[in-house]
């Protein structure tokens, strides 16, 4: 069984659903410009043996998690959603407390900027008028996927605070870079979060920050000390496909397959699968 913990689905920009034109939202990443449905995605999990994915409506589009959650009901078992809320929006708090009665919806993600409140995510993290936001989640058992890029460290006073409060860091916590070194400048802070046991880390895409070929030996060791400071039961396996420009969606998979000779059989199960099933109580 092999889970993706994390794909964008949009589909294309047309006068019935049209994208924002928001110019503090981000540009839909260029590869997939047109759109990347339900339907295609489910195509390349097919050619490489994916057997589900998790649904991260992209920042850009909005907060609208609707066509995600309907694309998760038309291929039940396929797909479910980590959707997007804005914090700062007065209905939220009442929405957060039926918030995993939507079916298929399995948490939060937080990335990108909110209609409300128009400031980066990790501005959030570190807003004293976010506490009851923290305190909701974690009484009510959201997990959330959390966007650090480089700001890891403004995620150690909210686990500090709220130990039962699941918090998943994207992409392991890097940012774009010349080389490898920087693409990780976070790192430190991020294995710094290992102590907690409710904080997780989605592994998959680090070929995207790789600036050589397959294997991509210049990000091994970052993904070792991933390894050695978390373990395989708090490491999601993803390749966030639409964003991939340098290599393959089989690339991906493979390299945790393949050749990462750290790995057991047992780990890549966990990575593949169990973490996800577990962290996002996800199952079979």
């Amino acid at each position: 069984m092999i889970t993706d913990a994390q794909v964008h689905l949009y589909w294309p920009d047309i006068p019935e659903h049209p994208w924002p034109r928001d110019p503090d939202r981000s540009k839909p990443p260029t590869k997939h410009a047109r759109s990347f449905t339900p339907e295609e995605m489910l195509g390349a999990m097919e050619a490489i043996g994916v057997d589900r994915a998790v649904v991260v409506p992209p920042g850009w589009a909005g907060e609208d998690n609707s066509r995600a959650l309907a694309a998760a009901e038309r291929y039940p078992g396929k797909f479910a959603v980590m959707g997007r809320i804005d914090p700062y929006d007065p209905t939220t708090p009442e929405r957060l407390e039926h918030w995993l009665e939507q079916p298929s919806m399995l948490g939060i993600r937080m990335s990108g900027k909110w209609p409300t409140k128009p400031t980066q995510v990790e501005d959030a993290f570190s807003d004293p008028a976010l506490e009851w936001y923290w305190e909701a989640c974690e009484r009510l058992g959201i997990p959330l996927m959390m966007l650090t890029r480089q700001f890891a460290s403004r995620l150690l006073p909210i686990a500090e605070r709220h130990p039962n409060l699941t918090l998943i860091i994207d992409h392991l916590s890097t940012q774009e870079g010349a080389t490898a070194a920087e693409a990780f400048v976070a790192y430190d802070d991020m294995i710094a979060l290992a102590r907690f046991p409710r904080v997780v880390v989605k592994v998959g895409n680090g070929p995207n920050r790789s600036r050589q070929p397959y294997p991509f030996e210049d990000v091994h060791r970052y993904l070792r000390g991933v390894y050695d400071a978390f373990g395989a039961r708090r490491m999601l396996w993803e390749a966030d496909i639409t964003q991939l420009t340098k290599n393959t969606y089989a690339e991906c998979l493979r390299l945790w397959r393949e050749d990462l000779p750290f790995l057991t059989s047992e780990d890549k199960d966990w990575i593949f699968h169990r973490a996800t099933a577990e962290v996002l109580n996800w199952p079979e």
